[in-house]
């Protein structure tokens, strides 16, 4: 059987998961309580592109794997320059806020857990960040994936401001 390399299947991709966090919900009922969970996951595949997913099941491994799916059919390409972000970002989801600052190579992931999951699933190594507002973590996986959603390379730039970036020189101050 031959395989055909121009389609890709994402189900058929290979995604790194991981776990960002695990809520358990108690619903009192007649008889006691009723436990579910809810997973929050993240897949990537370490080269620009990243998805997240919620999976809510009455067992942690079922959560997990309802998440992992989720995320899968939500997986999006993000723009990435030489392991960092082209230029700073702010992603915003709900009450919370996550400053994306590109770093130098070596500088590494400095972000919180949530925040570093989505990066390094993305492919991120070198990056600066910062949550303001809300810490919820999903907010905050959700608020840094739209911003990485929301780079713009150099190009795009360019056209959308019809002017090349050869036309300007850079002074130097005297």
């Amino acid at each position: 059987m031959r395989e055909n390399n121009k389609t890709v299947d994402p189900e058929m991709m290979e995604f790194q998961e991981k776990l960002i966090y695990v809520n358990r919900v108690a619903k009192v009922v007649k008889g006691g309580k009723n436990f579910s969970f809810a997973a929050l996951m993240v897949v990537g595949d370490g080269k620009g592109q990243v998805g997240i997913g919620l999976g809510k099941a009455r067992e942690v491994p079922e959560a997990i794997r309802k998440g992992v799916a989720r995320a899968r059919k939500n997986v999006q390409k993000v723009k990435l320059l030489r392991g960092t972000v082209p230029h700073e970002i702010i992603g915003v989801y709900g009450a919370g806020r996550v400053v994306l600052r590109p770093a130098s190579a070596g500088t590494g992931v400095i972000a919180g857990s949530a925040v570093r999951a989505v990066l390094e699933a993305a492919g991120i190594t070198d990056i600066l960040s910062k949550s303001i507002g809300s810490n919820n973590p999903h907010n905050m996986a959700k608020a840094t994936l739209n911003g990485l959603l929301s780079v713009e390379d150099l190009s795009d730039v360019e056209a959308k401001r019809n002017v090349g970036v050869k036309d300007y020189q850079l002074s130097e101050k005297e």
